[in-house]
């Protein structure tokens, strides 16, 4: 006979569930809301359905809808039944992977006779997979060997794939030697790993979003497949709140702003991934790269410039051609040598450190560049100036000694802070990425040196971190920082980063006290990431309607009638003197129409002058997003408003 299983919950209690306990079994014991709502158990740290034995002795959780990893169960599953949907509704058609994704899932597909999916067809496979929801199908778990498996897949070739080991899917495949699949019904059985929900019953809160196209294995010389995608969530509500700001991040998409407000386009004729910056938003850019330089002149940083190619020499000795090649540009070949469009500024600022002999008392060295880089993203990645081809990063490396490194991270974390907050972000992600125990440089020692230091910075600051174990880059550890912008997204921005290979590779060192020759450790530290994507951000971020300080146009200034329009040229004048950016426009239009089109530019303020004004030197005062004020004296505003710019008020307000 079996016995009991003894099992740990996470409170340290104890509970016997039973011979053959399934994470089933806990969830009854632990009551009627657990039983209805466990999705699936996790025991010493596996996944596990809720119809597998539990260990004996083991710690035990269960996960439940709402949780993030009980979302990635209901995601996983959800694909599952897409998957299901279109081979019911498209005979012929195959299907390759269909993982789980943040908010959502998608799977891609391969249809007969060149068939491709319509908005129409998601709508109909939304129907076939909400039928088979209802119908509360059971995940049926088997082991099978591979001969079976080779059988079951026999006219799914990218299956057959997966099996040969020749394709990742994280959530398929062989694992452990064992090969898995999970059937829904005689005609539904796909190749997984699992777990997933008990039932398809435990889904529906989902919606398909779009279809794209995805070439078999991310090769553009292999199929090319349809994908589509989908979110899912554990409640009807939950769904309702994500598409509300799905739609409201379409209101704020930067590429849709940034045309109607003139700040910058994509011309075709330009190629893809390359943007040109019109005057108002090289306004804009302007604002923050002057505000840049001058916080790194504060900072105690040098200013160093570096050309936009090099010779391929330079990218050898950086390690660049053997770790980095398929971000770089194809080589010219030039008269003298074989040259490549720089993707990274950090090897000519080694260069710099490298020119002469340096002594500790020079250290840290802190060179900041405003460096145009060039990397080859492939067409299918690129979104506007989140993913571009030519960008310009505000880019810092910092050379310091190992005494030095934890002040100089913990100053770093307070630079990088403070600029992040003037332009308006105060929510912040901190993660933590240690070393990759089968992938480094460096000695053991100094990587928990510079390890301790990066937390040490972050503890100091009393800040909450996650450690991402086995994440950092081979050369260092490094603090990633997002920020959450005003609807609640995420946004990777900046990164402190320490680097042991880059001065070993070009063999940089200083003169320390004792004489003898030492070699720095490097800091990577970009606070914008770059330019480009900073100003998409802040777009998305303040949808368009900039805080004052950053405004390409800060005031608007109207007359009512013709006759008003030499006062409200006067004020403009007056208004260019105390360096605010202000035009007028003349009275050509009806005055009811000219306020409208500045509130479609999303100007922070329209001043309005008729006969009283131009009689008491007052305006009519008309805020973005706030109530209008009558007879504010010129004066007043002027300071009023030089207030909010030089306290760099950054408040989101209504465009």
């Amino acid at each position: 006979m079996s016995s009991d299983v003894t099992i740990i919950l996470p409170d340290g209690s104890e509970k016997v569930i039973g011979p053959d306990g399934t994470g089933a079994d806990l969830a009854t014991q632990l009551g009627s809301r657990a039983a209805k709502d466990a999705l699936i158990a996790v025991a010493n740290g596996t996944q596990l359905d809720l119809n597998q034995p539990l260990p004996d002795g083991a710690s035990v959780s269960l996960i439940f809808p709402a949780s993030e990893e009980g979302l990635e169960v209901l995601r996983h599953s959800t694909a599952h039944v897409l998957a299901q949907a279109v081979l019911a509704l498209y005979p012929g058609a195959t299907f390759s992977i269909g993982p789980p994704i943040e908010d959502g899932f998608y799977y891609d597909f391969d249809l007969p006779d060149g068939q491709t999916f319509s908005d129409d067809d998601l709508e109909k496979i939304s129907a076939k997979m909400k039928e088979i929801v209802g119908r509360k199908q059971p995940f049926i778990r088997n082991e099978i060997q591979r001969d079976e498996a080779d059988q079951l897949f026999a006219d799914h070739p990218y299956k057959l794939e997966i099996l040969d080991g020749e394709a990742d899917d994280p959530t398929s495949g062989p694992q452990g030697g064992v090969i898995t699949t999970y059937r829904n019904t005689d005609e539904f059985v796909d190749l997984c790993r699992g777990p997933h929900v008990p039932d398809t019953g435990y889904l529906g809160h989902f919606k398909l979003m779009r279809v794209a196209g995805a070439y078999w294995r991310g090769d553009e010389k292999r199929q090319m497949l349809q994908r589509i995608y989908g979110t899912a969530w554990s409640s009807k509500k939950e769904l309702k709140v994500h598409l509300e700001r799905l739609e409201e991040a379409a209101k704020r998409d930067h590429r849709k702003l940034a045309t109607e407000l003139d700040l910058l386009s994509f011309p075709t004729e330009l190629g893809g991934g390359l943007a040109v910056w019109h005057p108002k938003g090289a306004t804009v850019r302007k604002i923050m790269e002057d505000y840049s330089r001058q916080r790194h002149e504060d900072g105690g940083y040098e200013f160093v410039y570096t050309p936009h190619l090099a010779n391929e020499r330079l990218f050898q000795t950086s390690g660049h051609l053997d770790f980095y090649a398929d971000g770089m540009y194809p080589p010219m070949e030039m008269d003298n040598g074989t040259y490549y469009p720089k993707p990274m500024n950090c090897p000519m600022h080694c260069l710099i450190f490298g020119h002469g002999q340096r002594s500790y008392k020079e250290l840290p060295l802190r060179l900041f560049e405003l460096g145009t880089v060039y990397r080859y993203e492939r067409s299918g990645t690129l979104h506007g100036l989140m993913r571009i081809r030519g960008f310009t990063q505000d880019d810092s490396h910092l050379f310091v000694t190992p005494d030095q490194l934890a002040d100089e991270i913990t100053s770093l974390l307070d630079f990088v802070l403070s600029v992040l907050r003037a332009f308006g972000f105060d929510e912040f992600t901190f993660n933590l990425s240690t070393k990759d125990p089968e992938k480094y440089v460096g000695s053991d020692n100094i990587w928990e040196e510079a390890t301790d230091a990066l937390k040490e910075a972050l503890d100091r600051h009393g800040l909450d971190y996650a450690i991402r174990e086995a994440d950092a880059a081979f050369y260092g550890p490094k603090i990633d920082i997002d920020v959450k912008d005003a609807i609640g997204r995420s946004w990777q921005l900046s990164t402190i980063q320490c680097d042991f290979n880059l001065p070993e590779r070009f063999d940089l060192h200083y003169v320390a006290a004792d004489g003898d020759q030492h070699r720095p450790i490097m800091l990577h530290r970009a606070l914008f990431g770059s330019i480009e994507r900073f100003f998409g951000v802040l777009i998305e971020h303040y949808g368009g309607a900039f805080p004052t300080w950053l405004s390409p146009m800060q005031v608007l200034v109207l007359g009512v009638r013709a006759d008003h329009d030499a006062f409200a040229s006067r004020v403009v004048e007056r208004l260019k003197a105390q360096g605010f950016r202000a035009e007028m426009v003349e009275a050509d239009d009806p005055l009811g129409s000219r306020i409208r089109k500045g509130k479609l530019e999303k100007l922070p303020y329209i001043l309005v002058v008729g006969d009283t004004d131009v009689e008491n030197d007052t305006a009519g005062v008309n805020p973005r997003g706030g109530e209008v004020e009558r007879d504010v004296p010129i004066s007043e505003f002027i300071e009023r408003v030089k207030s909010e710019v030089e306290a760099k008020e950054t408040t989101p307000r209504v465009g």
